[in-house]
């Protein structure tokens, strides 16, 4: 039989079916694939508490917790969020792949499971997923406070610096659940398209406000967002203002008066340390220096005083 997924993957097959079970287990083992079975929603939550899966396969009718909700309580599983649910059933109905999709799943198959068309499925999801995987642990090393958020305002996942800037010092209590409620509010009827570029304030229960602002839609219903602590956004119009930069330059200045290389800054910012040399560039001559210590120094009296 061809490969269904790579060696090593690790499969939860969620059926009360103990027939599905056994036909699954047995046809991804012999793939090498490892199996976690689970025989309702409450047991598969168990599981993924304790172990991440690569993909799931989902029944989507079961006693007690169905497969529907049972996929939401998943998402909602800090290391589960990008774990691709594929769902399995023999319900065909639209409503009921509408229903599955809005769950939060990624597919859906018909039973009974042709076995060439799941080998396909799971090899393309499995792929997607550690792309999205990897560009957000890329994220994660440059240093960004990005939050990509469903159009319900829940959030999808967070680089571990937007996370510290809503649960750190003057952030106040409940500060993500105030974020996600104004993401929803936000969002609501309206085409994220239209939004990329606008910004959204945020004032949180401690000192702390924040701007929102809209990168664009990065997925099916995961729209991307970065974090600006209301700090940081002042020390930008600062520079701005004072030495009449543009808002690429101040953001430039703002880092390299924080000690980080053209290198750093470029993935900080997204940009190529070849154009965040032309920026600096400008810099230079609009602060009348000749080099980045000199420019951070200038810098730094603004900023201070």
């Amino acid at each position: 039989m061809s490969e269904i997924a790579p060696e090593g993957d690790i499969v939860l097959v969620v059926d009360d079916s103990p027939e599905a079970l056994g036909f699954l287990t047995r046809t991804l083992e012999n793939a090498g694939v490892t199996v976690l079975v689970a025989t309702s929603g409450e047991a598969a939550l168990g599981i993924a508490e304790r172990a991440t899966p690569d993909v799931i396969l989902m029944d989507a009718v079961m006693p007690g917790l169905d497969g529907f909700e049972t996929c939401r309580r998943l998402k909602i599983l800090p290391g589960v969020a990008h774990v691709p649910v594929i769902f399995m059933t023999a319900l065909t109905e639209t409503e009921h792949v509408v229903h599955a999709l809005e769950s939060g799943g990624v597919d859906f198959l018909t039973k009974p499971i042709n076995l060439e068309e799941l080998r396909a499925r799971m090899r393309v999801h499995l792929a997607n997923a550690r792309r999205a995987q990897s560009a957000r642990v890329a994220l994660d090393a440059a240093g960004r406070h990005l939050m990509a958020f469903s159009a319900a305002g829940a959030v999808q996942w967070s680089t571990p610096q937007a996370t510290r800037l809503l649960d750190g010092p003057g952030a106040g209590e409940g500060s993500l659940q105030i974020v996600e409620e104004k993401v929803r509010e936000w969002l609501a009827g309206r085409d994220p398209v239209g939004l990329v570029g606008e910004s959204l304030p945020v004032k949180l229960h401690g000192p702390r406000a924040l701007q929102l602002v809209c990168l664009g839609t990065v997925a099916p219903d995961e729209h991307l967002f970065r974090l600006i602590a209301q700090d940081e956004g002042n020390q930008e119009d600062m520079l701005r203002q004072h030495f009449g930069l543009t808002l690429r330059e101040s953001e430039v200045l703002l880092w390299i008066a924080r000690g980080k290389s053209n290198r750093d800054i470029g993935e900080v910012l997204g940009l190529s340390p070849r154009t965040v040399n032309k920026h600096l560039e400008q810099v230079y001559v609009k602060l009348g220096v000749e080099n980045r210590a000199s420019a951070a120094v200038k810098a730094m009296h603004v900023l201070s005083g």
